[in-house]
């Protein structure tokens, strides 16, 4: 399952709180996209996810930050 946090237009800590409150109900092997037109985000997740058994992909285009977090452990 991949769900989806639509986070455009939303500064940080906002698209963290967002995403760590979808983590925590991912079953192993599930993920979360993020997508987000802050280039911050992306390093303020990974920061923030350091904590838990996971694999953050960042991928950008035009502007905008598709980060996939996957639950591994």
């Amino acid at each position: 399952m991949n769900k989806l946090v639509d986070c455009v237009g939303e500064m940080c800590p906002v698209p963290v709180v967002k995403a760590q409150i979808q983590y925590k109900k991912l079953s192993l092997g599930d993920s979360i996209t993020i997508i987000t037109d802050h280039s911050c985000t992306s390093q303020s997740l990974k920061e923030a996810f350091k904590k838990f058994a996971c694999e953050i992909d960042v991928q950008e285009e035009n502007g905008m930050w598709e980060i996939i977090i996957k639950k591994v452990g």
